[in-house]
């Protein structure tokens, strides 16, 4: 058996694993891998080369920058504008959804904006009473026209271009697929508005995910937190000092809390104040006013209310709802409102449903609190082993909080790494690492966040296929299949050529991921355009194109499935409004990209 036909049994073998669905696409990836390597036709360096290859690297860094424009708050900010500035008529309203999918899409890649954006989509719909099925899978197919808009948009442009730069030792430039990708964004939206009513479902979805842009309302009305507390501190010279906490007099209207000693342990009942000590008290600003007078102490805390909702959820600090484990080392530790610990300040606590934030509560297994501080002492309870966090804190502040305080270093950042990727002075790997070490040394995220924002999936996806392409292209199955291709289309003008590869692209792509599918059909591609005397950046081209052409299954890209349970969207939905779509991506490619780039 020739090594031809043995790598394509190898292929078939791949695809065939995709289809079945029953292994992570990592497993398949390594498997081929593997399977290549023991029928011989790669050797143990090109089996395991692709993890080091440079492509593998810049699209790694590429998920740490747009993780740096995700929780800076960035897209919570771009979101939110869209919905303040659209308004709630359905074309107006999809129109600016699908423009900014796009354009986030073109900064962190399909899946990214689908992902930050499908809560602001579902936000949208409530607002202007549309169906979410109406906007989701719109949303969905316009990140994958953005992702064309620029080179660092998805893997698949990083990779067709890498394969022009083996072939001939140019690359496309970063703004250069742009020239077919803004077409194809205008096209996308176009059919969505004009015939995705009547190609859509209109239909309830099975879940939606959380909305917290009434969290901090939802929070103040569980815990009674209209009037709040002040905590006063003890200074030296009081008239306290000495005195036990039932011993302090307080104007009529104000109520003494408790009192936290300066070491952080809330006092006992016969325990006498001293300096430093910090009394917690709530009522009106009058007699508060007259208490801090009378006593001598000074006030370290103001209210946080319903009406200080900056204070309470903002760039810095935020809140956080808890309940205590069972078996939780905190049972029988003394709280009440007012209380600091580990940085974080409790402004409510409740026991079966009940307030109990104005007692001194014994911890219990099931009681709940509202917690208040910094927002990394805040989302460090979502590791903590004593307390399960109600909602996640990440969640939270990225909806709600727009333009964090390290917004502006994640926008220079991504402009830097932009403008480094279009002047071409360093390879796009090295201005890939140079952006995400920079988000990491800036701030914007920490090491460990990086280190997860990374979809490790798509990481071993990438490397597992690398040798699968080398091992086709090498042992001559390209051009065998090139040949087959060019003896079905004949003489054919340089249109239908391109056309028969987009058509071969488009069927194995919407059932084995974009990417591998461009790493299967871009050396096939190189060798049909090699035997019918077509220029190679075109064919490439409309394969980066046909790869991104993912619209006739939800399993075709994650964007698809992301939208699938909140659009109430059935496996049979897609391919209506995904037809059309393809059709116009046919015809706008095929017609355009031999125009742009000369066959």
């Amino acid at each position: 058996m020739s090594d031809a036909t043995l790598s394509l049994l190898v292929l078939a073998g791949c695809v065939g694993l995709f289809i079945w669905n029953r292994l992570s696409v990592g497993v398949v990836a390594i498997l081929t891998a593997l399977a290549l390597y023991a029928t011989g036709l790669i050797t143990a360096n090109q089996a395991v080369a692709g993890f080091g290859d440079p492509v593998v690297v810049f699209i790694a860094s590429l998920f740490v920058l747009s993780e740096g424009l995700e929780s800076s708050g960035v897209t919570a900010w771009a979101g939110q504008q869209l919905i303040t500035r659209a308004g709630t008529a359905r074309n107006r309203l999809l129109i600016a959804l699908m423009a900014l999918s796009a354009v986030m899409a073109a900064l962190v890649t399909p899946n990214g904006a689908a992902a930050a954006l499908l809560p602001v989509v579902v936000l949208a719909a409530r607002r202007s009473g549309q169906s979410t099925s109406q906007m989701l899978m719109p949303l969905a197919f316009a990140a994958s026209a953005g992702a064309l808009l620029v080179l660092s948009g998805s893997t698949v442009n990083v990779i067709v271009s890498d394969a022009l730069f083996e072939a001939t030792g140019e690359r496309f430039g970063f703004f250069e697929f742009g020239l077919i990708g803004l077409p194809l964004v205008l096209v996308t939206i176009a059919v969505s508005v004009l015939v995705g009513r009547r190609l859509l479902p209109d239909r309830s979805p099975t879940s939606l995910p959380a909305d917290y842009s009434a969290h901090v309302d939802t929070l103040v009305e569980h815990y009674s937190l209209d009037v709040g507390f002040f905590r006063l501190e003890v200074l030296p010279g009081s008239d306290v000092v000495g005195s036990r906490r039932e011993q302090v007099e307080v104007p009529d209207g104000v109520v003494l809390i408790g009192v936290q000693r300066s070491t952080g342990a809330p006092a006992a009942a016969d325990d006498v104040l001293d300096v430093g000590d910090v009394v917690v008290v709530t009522g009106d600003s009058a007699g508060i006013t007259s208490l801090v007078d009378r006593h001598g102490f000074a006030v370290a805390t103001t209210p946080l209310t319903r009406g200080t909702r900056e204070a309470l959820l903002g760039r810095e600090v935020g809140v956080a709802e808890l309940v205590v484990r069972p078996r939780s080392r905190v049972i029988g530790e003394t709280v009440f409102a007012g209380l600091v610990r580990s940085g974080v300040t409790v402004l409510g606590v409740r026991r079966l449903g009940k307030d109990r934030g104005g007692d001194h509560l014994v911890l219990a297994e099931g009681d709940s609190l509202l917690v208040h501080g910094p927002w990394p002492a805040v989302e460090g309870f979502a590791v903590d082993d004593d307390v399960l966090i109600v909602d996640s804190p990440e969640l939270v502040r990225r909806q709600t909080v727009a333009l964090g305080p390290t917004a502006w270093r994640a926008i220079a950042v991504l402009v830097g790494t932009v403008a480094l990727l279009a002047s071409g002075v360093v390879p796009p790997a090295i201005a890939g690492l140079i952006g995400a070490t920079a988000m990491v040394m800036t701030g914007v995220v920490t090491g460990p966040q990086a280190y997860r924002a990374v979809s490790w999936q798509t990481v071993v996806l990438v490397g597992g296929l690398i040798p699968l392409s080398v091992a086709i292209a090498s042992s001559g199955a390209a051009d065998l299949v090139a040949g087959w291709l060019v003896a079905v289309v004949g003489d054919g003008s340089p249109q239908v050529v391109l056309a028969a590869i987009f058509v071969l692209t488009v069927l194995l792509g919407q059932v084995v991921s974009n990417t591998a599918t461009v790493l299967i059909v871009a050396p096939i591609a190189v060798a049909m355009a090699d035997e019918s005397g077509v220029a190679l950046a075109p064919v490439l081209m409309l394969v980066a194109v046909a790869g991104a052409a993912s619209f006739l299954t939800p399993i075709a890209t994650p964007a698809n499935m992301m939208v699938m349970g909140a659009g109430g969207y059935r496996f049979s939905d897609y391919w209506k409004l995904g037809m059309a779509t393809t059709l116009a991506w046919f015809v706008v490619a095929v017609l355009l990209i031999p125009v742009i780039w000369p066959t």
